[in-house]
């Protein structure tokens, strides 16, 4: 390995994915000189042409042997086999660190290249990736949950800050959950957009994105606003901060107008039945049940308030059938999960993923879901050259 000045870290990029490449790119940047890339289709290997220039283009294990730094930005379901391979062709060195971006996994995946005496970081970045330079700036004021051994933890710290980014510490047996909740967040945030855009344009909108934008876009900047400590101490809303988001809540539900959720769910039925979108009611459903849960919870609704929208909106069994024995119409290339019932929800994550290739995405360096289809995070995240679509990441995502 090359001298160079102190600090500074060869890094080795395993897999030009939309992740990879990015991250790579802001590292570079940082000051840490990229020695390799691993890069199997074309679009990746454009891809790792345009964000990183000049940098060769080699094989997985050549990578690692080059880098003190292995970045390994490959999908969840890659990740283990990936890592537990090159152990047992004695690919890792002692010394070097090893980072990997899934959301899903903390750093107990990366077991094989601790025995081997690699320093082992979790770095996951709770945003989506486009794959080009737009990402960079992004990157700025961007989360990052940062999981590692107690001793390296100011690495990985040091390294999310380096390219701009916020690290927040993770606990190994919080990661699980950590990706599930960006998944639910971001994933069926757009699942809904895209059930909400084709009810519109049913109902004769001939733009349904720019009718929602201004709708969408102050419910969930109200939302996100009521989940920030910082954003309501200096409010003095400590109510508000206890509840959380659901204070920003608005429409019948809330109101506890049961009337007007009968009659949604009298015209979506039938919208359903004529587009063969059963899970736009189906969702409508699962929701209003959840907000009407969380909404008396909150005291935001009265216990006879929240009665009648229930009964509005029918035993819960019916509520949920549909959602599960149907997927949606229009593009929703994430699970379908959300809050039913008494608002609960879970969401699993586990990307379907192309077998291992060794190109799929690795960064190398050294140093002493009652629904049913399981999202992904976010899952541009851990893109590889394969994969044409993110999360988490969202997500993804986050996460996005």
């Amino acid at each position: 390995m090359s001298d160079r000045r102190p600090g500074r870290l060869g890094v080795g990029v395993v897999g030009a994915g939309r992740v990879g490449a990015v991250l790579g790119n802001a590292l570079r940047g940082a000051g840490h000189p990229v020695v390799g890339v691993s890069a199997v289709s074309q679009e990746s290997r454009d891809r790792a042409d345009a964000l990183l220039p000049g940098v060769p283009v080699l094989q997985v294990p050549e990578v690692v042997r080059r880098a003190e730094l292995v970045l390994l930005a490959v999908p969840d379901d890659a990740l283990a086999d990936l890592v537990a391979g090159l152990a047992e062709t004695g690919a890792w060195q002692v010394g070097q660190i090893v980072v990997h971006t899934s959301g899903r996994y903390g750093t107990q995946v990366l077991t094989p290249a601790r025995a081997a005496g690699a320093i082992p970081l979790a770095l996951h970045p709770a945003m989506t990736f486009t794959g080009t330079s737009l990402d960079l700036a992004r990157l700025v004021g961007c989360p990052f949950a940062v999981t590692a051994p107690a001793a390296v933890l100011p690495i990985g710290q040091a390294l999310v800050m380096e390219i701009g980014g916020e690290p927040t510490v993770l606990d190994e047996d919080a990661r699980a959950l950590y990706h599930a909740a960006l998944a639910h967040g971001a994933n069926h945030l757009v699942v809904l957009v895209a059930q909400a855009a084709q009810a519109l344009a049913a109902a004769g909108v001939a733009d349904p994105g720019r009718m929602l934008a201004p709708l969408l876009e102050a419910a969930l900047d109200g939302a996100l606003r009521a989940e920030s400590p910082g954003e309501l101490a200096a409010l003095g809303d400590a109510a508000g901060s206890r509840a959380g988001a659901i204070t920003s809540l608005t429409g019948p539900v809330r109101r506890g107008d049961a009337g007007t959720v009968a009659e949604h769910l009298a015209v979506l039925d039938a919208f359903a039945a004529r587009a063969g979108a059963p899970d736009v009611p189906a969702a409508y459903r699962a929701l209003a049940r959840a907000a009407d849960a969380r909404a008396l919870s909150a005291g935001l609704l009265s216990q006879g308030a929240a009665a009648r929208v229930l009964d509005a909106l029918g035993p819960p069994s019916s509520a949920a059938g549909v959602a599960v024995e149907t997927a949606p119409g229009a593009g929703a290339d994430a699970a379908d999960d959300g809050p039913v019932g008494g608002g609960a929800s879970r969401t699993s994550h586990g990307p379907a993923v192309a077998g291992i290739e060794p190109d799929a995405g690795s960064l190398h360096s050294k140093r002493p879901r009652e629904d049913e289809q399981p999202p992904d995070e976010h899952d541009d995240q851990h893109d590889d050259e394969h994969d044409e679509q993110h999360d988490d990441e969202h997500d993804e995502q986050h996460d996005d």
